[in-house]
């Protein structure tokens, strides 16, 4: 059930071309199915105790709790995971990017069993995405943590980055306004300045932790949290690192780096404003245009080459959000949850708003049987599967399928803001839910169409043609 083949790419809102922030990650899932829906959880108050059905970890939750959208597995009869969302305070939280910690600091800090997890990493008691930062740190100083991960907060102004480093250290990084991070499945936090509490959050007592233990091997007094707590091991090199490399081969494309190199910087200053768009393009990606391509799409790149590097786009994903929180239209629609199902290269990103009462009825289905009809996670798995064996034949038209949703989707977004503009309270979330709808209907038709359109073509290319005088 553990995730550990996940993607991040957070953007301040000065690196955004709209002044958005942006807080972005694919979830993959081993064997390729994993059944996801997108739901809504209700506000409530919780005066309840809460055990992992995952792992056993148990805590009181009590309090208001508000509404937040979430990406749950369908099943949850191994815990919840519901991956990442955005709360009615237009606060994103997307848990998590599986990292892992060296075993030189797991000797002196275990990881702890039934600590607070993955699978149950929520938000509906916070505000701001500080404040999610320093609830979830407090969390894991109390109770421990099974697992080494980075988890990614942001609300309309902030966003930072979380990770968690042994069974009780963590470290959280502010990413600066005007740049970007990629974040693959190692650690990435650098320098760490103890302090500039505005852009540096940290455990108690984790300097003395590290000074005590003798695990800072830095010889100029810095404290680089991916030096002291990684891993930086040759795996690391071919699996994870490739991928922030592609990512700022992207968006500085005038900077020379290595694949491979474990010293590229955790955040990078654009050189062009980047848009949801080409958070897509990341996210979709599997090093188009270079020769690790393992799809060998306009490459040359050996047969060694193209399998070299683990690429985003691969047979295990499961679903992608891109959270957005925009600083141009008022805070009552600010939010919008893009959600990208099944294979990223060939699946739509849908635009969302989380400001809302439920979500599209084929996005809260999704069971054991395989049914496009009334499920958006196998509609686009279908998708699949008819599009794999005939990549090349079929890549160009999926292209154009996609660009057309994102146009649509655009337009949506235009469109629904005017109309909600003077609109409020329990109007304006009626509305928004049943735009919405509409938004996942429309795109579930071009869908449709384009499977439609793939079989046919199929059909009428058969290898096992023979016609009378065909051996004449």
């Amino acid at each position: 059930m553990k995730k550990d083949n996940c993607t991040a790419m957070l953007v301040g809102k000065d690196a955004s071309i709209d002044g958005s922030t942006m807080i972005a990650r694919d979830e993959d899932g081993y064997g390729g199915i994993n059944e996801k829906l997108f739901v809504v959880n209700k506000a409530r108050h919780y005066d309840e105790d809460y055990v992992s059905k995952y792992n056993g970890f148990k805590m009181h939750l009590e309090g208001d709790g508000c509404k937040w959208t979430a990406a749950p597995t369908a099943d949850d009869s191994d815990g919840r995971w519901d991956e990442q969302g955005i709360n009615e305070y237009n606060v994103a939280m997307s848990a998590t990017e599986t990292e892992a910690t060296n075993a030189r600091c797991l000797g002196h800090d275990p990881l702890v069993e039934d600590g607070i997890n993955e699978d149950s990493m929520v938000l509906p008691f916070v505000k701001t995405a500080r404040e999610g930062v320093k609830r979830l740190g407090r969390l894991i100083e109390k109770y421990g943590t099974g697992e080494s991960n980075g988890i990614a907060f942001s609300d309309n102004k902030e966003v930072w980055y979380l990770e968690t480093g042994a069974g009780h250290q963590w470290v959280a990084a502010r990413v600066p306004d005007d740049s970007y991070a990629i974040c693959p499945n190692i650690m990435v936090i650098q320098n760490v300045d103890f302090n500039d509490p505005d852009n540096f959050m940290y455990s108690e007592g984790i300097q003395e932790f590290v000074e005590k233990n003798h695990l800072n091997n830095s010889t100029d007094g810095s404290f680089s949290f991916r030096d002291i707590f990684g891993t930086k091991d040759e795996a690391d090199a071919f699996y994870n690192t490739p991928r922030t490399w592609y990512g700022q081969k992207l968006f500085n494309p005038s900077i020379e780096q290595d694949p491979t190199s474990q010293e590229m910087p955790f955040a990078r200053v654009p050189e062009k404003k980047i848009g949801v768009e080409d958070v897509q393009r990341f996210l979709t990606s599997h090093y188009n245009g270079t020769p690790y391509d393992p799809m060998d799409t306009f490459s040359s790149g050996t047969e060694k080459e193209q399998k070299m590097f683990r690429s985003i786009a691969l047979d295990r994903n499961q679903e992608a959000s891109i959270l957005q929180i925009r600083n141009d239209v008022p805070a009552k629609m600010a939010a919008i949850q893009w959600i990208n199902m099944g294979f990223y290269a060939y699946s739509p990103y849908v635009p969302f708003y989380t400001n809302i009462e439920d979500t599209p009825l084929n996005y809260k289905v999704a069971d054991h049987m395989v049914d496009p009809d009334s499920s958006a996670y196998w509609l686009y798995k279908t998708l699949q599967v008819i599009v794999e064996p005939r990549y090349h034949q079929y890549i160009y038209q999926v292209n154009a399928y996609r660009d057309d949703c994102q146009s649509y989707g655009i337009g949506r977004i235009d469109e629904i803001d005017e109309k909600a503009e003077d609109l409020d309270g329990t109007e304006l979330i009626k509305y928004l839910t049943n735009a919405n709808d509409v938004t996942a209907g429309v795109i579930t038709k071009k869908t449709k169409k384009l499977m439609s359109d793939l079989v046919r073509q199929a059909l009428n290319s058969s290898k096992y043609q023979f016609e009378r005088g065909d051996n004449l």
